[in-house]
């Protein structure tokens, strides 16, 4: 992948962003170092960022596309209603997986697993 400075600033804005960004989000951050640069650019180098797994993509049932710092296998936790994801450790997943291969027989080489629900602060403000 050829440098570039608008790749540069995409992946700096992703791997020091301390929640997981959409690329709306990444282009409005990007956008005040760089204000000519376009929504489409942001899209074409998140998506060439995350084929070369320097980031990754989590995507969620009907909704927006989310971008993650931290490549390595890990699962996720989504509310519903805040929109907040927090990641999951990975070792959290490694009974499920052992499992699934033992029924299986499968190789499991990935997964991408989020879990969706309403977190504590959003059922804390419900119970209100």
């Amino acid at each position: 992948m050829k440098y570039s400075k608008q790749r540069e600033l995409i992946l700096n804005y992703v791997l020091n962003s301390h929640e997981h960004p959409t690329a709306d989000m990444v282009y409005k951050a990007v956008q005040k170092d760089m204000p000519n640069i376009s929504l489409g650019t942001v899209y074409r180098n998140l998506n060439q960022l995350c084929e070369s797994n320097l980031i990754r993509r989590i995507i969620l049932p009907n909704k927006i596309d989310r971008f993650d710092k931290i490549y390595q296998e890990h699962c996720h936790l989504y509310c519903n209603n805040c929109e907040e994801i927090i990641d999951i450790n990975k070792d959290l997943m490694l009974p499920i997986s052992d499992k699934i291969k033992k029924l299986t027989n499968y190789e499991i080489i990935s997964h991408n697993i989020v879990f969706i629900g309403i977190c504590f602060e959003c059922q804390k403000e419900k119970g209100r």
